[in-house]
């Protein structure tokens, strides 16, 4: 028994798998119990076995942990002597801090079944031949079994126990040949340390089950440990059974009751390595943990300096010094401007009051605003929101903050397009950065007003702080800073422009500070051209300007004809080693002049950067499905490309970074670039002194040349105006005047403006009568400007009519309340129309229009397809934009089918009139021309949906590409917005579920395996294609990859372009995670108004 036991327990032991959060774990034999001549066989066994296991380490075992003080922590198996060969032989296991993380491993190593070769399998082989020795086959009965698991296993490696177990003690031969000396367990020591909680709870049951068991064994069985109480348990109770059957039972029975024997302990132990392999144990890095400890030491002594008055800005103005790291880490900077030292010590700051800062182009404005973003999340623990003009400045900024927020611990969302949580998820711990588009800020501001959250936000960041002055936009963003000042007094706000002039009217509606300067990077010269002479500009100078240079360029007649006003000569003084940007007064200038400059300029700029130009064209191809702009392709090859609105997403995204990168050298682009993302040049062209057929304003001159000198690449920045004899006197005006002063819109924007504001303060209950709206009127930035903007009516007046004119439109109702005998005092209250008209954003101009197509809608919905349902989410404002061409019209709606014509014969439009207009014959019944152009919107959107191909629908309805996918993001806006409304009137609850599907449909418009993707920040739909080719098919998948290999693996990907997809995708799975667990807990938790829980607390206290 003893040499069939011992030959088990040897193969037992043999090294399986590292556990590093548990320590070493040795499992041996003692000394005494291996015989000499096995000695030499187990060595073999052991090596042989060895060479089978990728892994080294040792099987793991249901054991108790033991603790051992001042040594690593090790699990110990086998009393008495130990055997010093074997115990020589074995792996020492890593400490934690050598992060040999293996959580990514197979948890069992290289067995891949319970069967084969298994460990398992490899038990039940031993068994059958134990069980065939001569010596034992009399006692071939569960008994042997017992004996087998519970002897060999058990006794014979005598597991150490708690109970029986307070000291180790190995003899001297051992200590001399492994040098592991005995070790005492301290009482009281945590013998649960570094378990997972499955495991934990596991050891306690059996200790507190463990004196049953031992008072119920057998006399003669010597039970000296709890470990496997389970199976042990079973085992005994089936001793039991088969004692009190008959020793004459027949060999089948015999066969059979062990052969069901094996498998119960087949079961259980298979049983419990599965419950240890979802049992995950945590691994902790050392070095993270105190990486992790320093920065909250950090953040806590930071968040002191801001509560106290001290002077002492901490590390990093009152950050961790890991803030100043990581911008050396990410950005390169290493250092700030003196201007920007100066801002952020300013006292105004430090008392965090409101500040206005002005600064020009390329100053480094949007550094400081950060800084105190990242003060405001990490050491006042508040939200912070951050408000852009654009979608791609919005995206622009994400990706680069979400390496921040992975880092230092806050989340980064979006609020652009359809994207955005109203209200936004209320973190637990973690706080939140939303970075918003002017409309999607208004709509966040609204929800936290109305959750009774607008405390939460500590700081909101307004970009561009000018455009208050700019139409229907303006006076949204005024709404939203009235709003803030109004109902929070806790809430700080920073704005910031290059471009601002009547800052004290500013001030005033903010109550803020205001902080200027000159200051710019890089030096900027501006010139003036008029015919082949140079000036430059000299507001010393009597007439603003003085002679520069005649340009020196041979020019041939043809050349002359062509390029009138030498763009040629301007462009290659500074192209191919240095950018230029070529600014021109509308799109179809942009691709001409583009083209004009590459036809005369020289081969040898083919040359420059040959390969990485092919792979530019080879993106856009593939972005395009075999598409290619044909300007693009003839211009790009010379590193020259246009940038305008016409482009598609996809298109803009791959010829800025190219851009960035320096593969292309000259953009020829309309007026929008100057506002929207951030591509510098050593040299900036104005073409003429118009925007369209408008003349160039003094904010949108300063703007344009302020991308001229790139900070760290260019010692000097050079701006040239193109202008002609007759436009001079306008042009001299234009550069020494003053910048224009901003004024609100909030009226002037009369649907958009003011009756909007009205309605939203009214359902969020800021304000319910007109005494109190007229109060919040006078504290708007209109309120400041009153006298110069009201010239015919006052405020008062403009408010009683506003108010009347949205109580006849059915937006709201009024209310009398007699206070006393003389005084009567009016309050007003939402309807219904008009609370989903607030919560869903709409247009008031449109929202009884809407309101009247879904109802007629829920009459005939058509579900056969999407049409009818796109059909009412085509935005109303685009109508006015589109001439149908009828040809094209009439052969769309030929090739319907018989339900989707059924949609148009619903909204009225017929066959036939389409066939009367597509060949130019007179209609004499009248038809809605809004439900028409509308629904040839539909057809577009409809065929885009289906094809998801921009260019084909492009040269299908004969449409530029850029139009299409304005229409495609409005539409997606638009939908959203939809889907609010109707979440707000009970009788459109049909809408809901579907509206969901379609706005996610037109939000990516792509196939929908690459959706998950897409929902990362800066993944567009050409990026999206080539990870899923790469086998990046999920949003885990990007939020575990290695940057270096993204960039070895996709193309055209910039290794700061892979670090801030990474950091995006895990900031959005980190995002998912928190609010499952936040939901989870809120599950969880004991309801506030539970029955009782009043009475309890009650009874406490």
């Amino acid at each position: 028994m003893d040499e069939g036991g011992s030959r088990i327990r040897r193969r037992v032991s043999l090294p399986k798998r590292n556990r590093p959060s548990l320590g070493c774990i040795f499992v041996g034999p003692t000394a005494a119990e291996l015989e000499p001549g096995d000695e030499g066989k187990e060595e073999e066994e052991l090596v042989a076995e060895n060479r089978r296991r990728k892994t080294a380490g040792v099987l793991r075992v249901e054991v108790q942990p033991l603790l051992l003080s001042d040594s690593p922590e090790c699990l110990i198996l086998g009393g008495g002597g130990t055997n010093p060969d074997l115990l020589r032989r074995m792996p020492i296991d890593r400490g934690v801090g050598d992060q040999d993380n293996d959580s990514e491993e197979d948890m069992f190593g290289d067995y891949d079944s319970f069967t084969e070769n298994s460990f398992i399998a490899q038990v039940d082989d031993l068994e059958q031949k134990y069980m065939q020795l001569p010596e034992h086959k009399k006692h071939a009965t569960d008994f042997a079994t017992e004996n087998l698991y519970s002897e060999s296993i058990k006794n014979k490696l005598s597991i150490t126990t708690i109970g029986n177990l307070t000291e180790l003690q190995t003899d001297k031969h051992t200590e001399n040949q492994s040098g592991y000396e005995g070790v005492t367990v301290e009482p009281g020591a945590n013998l649960l340390y570094d378990v997972p909680s499955s495991q934990a709870i596991y050891f306690e049951n059996l200790q507190n089950s463990s004196n049953d068991l031992g008072n119920c064994s057998m006399k003669e069985r010597d039970w000296k440990s709890s470990s496997h109480n389970t199976v042990n348990e079973e085992l005994s109770h089936n001793c039991t059974e088969q004692r009190q059957q008959n020793d004459e039972h027949s060999s089948k029975v015999r066969i059979s009751s062990d052969m069901n024997r094996r498998k119960s302990i087949k079961d259980h132990l298979k049983s419990a390595m599965t419950g240890n392999a979802k049992a995950q144990t945590p691994i902790f890095s050392r070095s993270k943990q105190l990486k992790d400890t320093l920065l909250s030491e950090e953040i806590n002594v930071a968040k002191k300096t801001i509560e106290s008055s001290s002077n002492d800005l901490g590390p990093f103005y009152s950050l961790p010094s890991k803030v100043r790291d990581l911008y050396a880490q990410f950005k390169g900077i290493e250092k700030l401007y003196e201007w920007q030292h100066t801002c952020l010590t300013l006292n105004s700051v430090q008392e965090r009051k409101n500040l206005i800062y002005s600064l020009p182009t390329s100053g480094g404005k949007t550094l400081v605003a950060e800084i105190l973003m990242l003060q405001e999340l990490l050491c006042c623990r508040k939200d912070v929101l951050m408000i852009l003009p654009y979608v791609a400045i919005v995206q622009e900024k994400i990706s680069g903050l979400s390496s921040f927020g992975v880092e230092l611990g806050f989340f980064v969302e979006e609020y652009a397009g359809s994207k955005g949580r109203f209200p936004p998820t209320k973190r637990r711990e973690k706080k939140s950065l939303y970075i918003a588009t002017i409309e999607k800020g208004h709509s966040l501001v609204n929800s936290l007003i109305e959750s009774g959250r607008i405390d939460s936000l500590g700081l909101v960041v307004v970009d561009e702080l000018h455009m208050i002055g700019e139409g229907s936009r303006g006076a949204t963003l005024e709404m939203t800073l009235a709003k803030i000042l109004y109902t929070s007094k806790t809430t700080q706000i920073i704005g910031m422009s290059a471009t601002l002039n009547n800052v004290e009217d500013l001030q005033k509606f903010l109550q803020a500070e205001y902080y200027t300067s000159q200051f710019r990077p890089v030096e900027l010269k501006e010139y003036l051209k008029i015919n082949d002479t140079i000036y430059e500009i000299d507001s010393k100078a009597e007439n603003g300007m003085t002679f520069s240079r005649l340009l020196n360029f041979k020019y041939s007649d043809t050349l002359k004809k062509m390029d009138p006003d030498h763009l040629v000569a301007l462009v290659t003084e500074v192209i191919p080693n240095y950018s230029c940007l070529v600014f021109c007064p509308s799109k179809k200038n942009c691709e001409n002049v583009a083209e004009m400059i590459c036809k005369f300029l020289s081969k040898e700029y083919l040359k420059h950067k040959e390969k990485e130009k092919c792979e530019v064209i080879k993106n856009l191809k593939n972005n395009g499905n075999g598409n290619l702009c044909p300007v693009l392709k003839r211009t790009i090859p010379f590193g020259v490309a246009y940038h305008h609105s016409g482009l598609t997403s996809d298109e803009r995204k791959l010829l800025e970074e190219a851009y960035s990168t320096g593969v292309l050298c000259l953009f020829t682009c309309t007026s929008t670039l100057a506002a929207g993302v951030n591509l510098p040049a050593r040299r900036v062209i104005l073409r003429a002194p118009y925007v369209a057929k408008e003349f160039l304003k003094r904010n949108q001159y300063k703007q344009m040349i302020g991308r001229a000198g790139r900070a760290g690449i260019d010692t000097i920045g050079e701006s040239i105006l193109i202008l002609q004899e007759k436009d001079k006197q306008q042009v001299l005006e234009l550069i020494t005047r003053p910048l224009e002063n901003c004024y609100s819109h909030l009226v002037q924007e009369f649907t958009k403006g003011i009756q909007t504001l009205f309605l939203s303060l009214i359902g969020l209950k800021i304000a319910t009568n007109l005494d109190d709206i007229y109060h919040f009127m006078n504290g708007t930035f209109f309120g400041v400007q009153q006298k110069i903007l009201l010239k015919e009516k006052s405020l008062w007046e403009i408010t009683v009519e506003s108010l009347r004119y949205l109580t006849e439109k059915g937006l709201l109702q009024k209310d009398t309340i007699c206070k006393s005998e003389e005084e009567v005092q009016h309050n007003f209250h939402i309807t219904k129309l008009g609370r989903a008209s607030f919560k869903g954003t709409i247009d008031l101009a449109y929202c009884d229009i809407l309101y009247r197509d879904l109802k007629k809608g829920l009459e005939g919905l058509v579900l056969e397809s999407l049409l009818h349902l796109i059909y009412l989410t085509t935005p109303y404002d685009l109508i006015s934009q589109c001439n149908p061409d009828w040809m094209i019209y009439f052969r769309q709606f030929s090739q319907l089918s018989p339900a989707e014509q059924n949609v148009a014969a619903i909204l009225g439009v017929s066959e036939s009139f389409l066939g009367k207009k597509a060949s130019g014959q007179a209609i004499r019944k009248k038809v809605d021309k809004d439900v028409v152009n509308r629904l040839y919107l539909s057809f577009v959107l409809y065929t885009l949906l289906k094809e998801t191909n921009i260019w084909t629908v492009s040269e299908k309805f004969n449409m530029p590409r850029g139009y299409i996918q304005n229409l495609l993001t409005g539409a997606a806006s638009f939908s959203s917005c939809v889907l609010h409304f109707c979440e707000e009137l009970e009788e459109f609850w049909v809408y809901r579920a579907l509206l969901v599907e379609l706005t996610k449909k037109l939000t990516y418009c792509v196939k929908a395996e690459l959706i998950p993707l897409m929902e990362v920040t800066g993944v567009l739909e050409g990026r999206a294609k080539q990870l899923y080719s790469a086998g990046y098919k999920s949003l885990m998948h990007l939020a575990n990859a290695n940057p270096e290999v993204l960039v070895r693996t996709i193309d055209h990907l910039s290794r700061r372009q892979a670090k801030q997809i990474v950091a995006s995708a895990k900031m959005l799975l980190h995002e998912k995670a928190e609010a499952l667990q936040e939901e989870v807990e809120e599950l969880l938790r004991l309801p506030s108004d539970f029955p009782g829980a009043v009475a309890s607390s009650t009874d406490k206290a």
